[in-house]
């Protein structure tokens, strides 16, 4: 499902029938569920942010969450819950590499 040489991997709110995956919700309550596997573990508030590992993101009007390979190495079992859960709910997985926001040039 995922190759080894991608930094990352993008759960997509779509199915493979093409359909919306619902609740409308559902990346920000997965990545909420993975706000405790982060880099150096638990800490007091980090259950009140996202992990840096599991990013929910909307991309091209798509709802999907970011799955850093990281999460792999550091949490096997929390990658292959994200993983098991993009599989049972039958959404499209994509490999990629998510790059930083560039700031739109001023205009004058």
């Amino acid at each position: 499902m995922a190759h080894p040489s991608t930094s990352e991997v993008f759960i997509q709110g779509i199915t493979h029938g093409g359909k919306t995956f619902r609740p409308s919700d559902w990346a920000e309550r997965l990545a909420g569920v993975m706000s405790s596997f982060r880099p150096g573990g638990v800490r007091p508030g980090s259950h009140l942010s996202y992990s840096p590992w599991c990013i929910p993101k909307v991309i091209n009007g798509v709802k999907c969450v970011v799955v850093n390979r990281a999460l792999q190495g550091h949490e096997p079992m929390a990658w292959d819950f994200v993983m098991n859960f993009a599989r049972d709910n039958d959404l499209q997985v994509v490999e990629a590499c998510l790059l930083p926001d560039v700031a739109a040039p001023a205009q004058r």
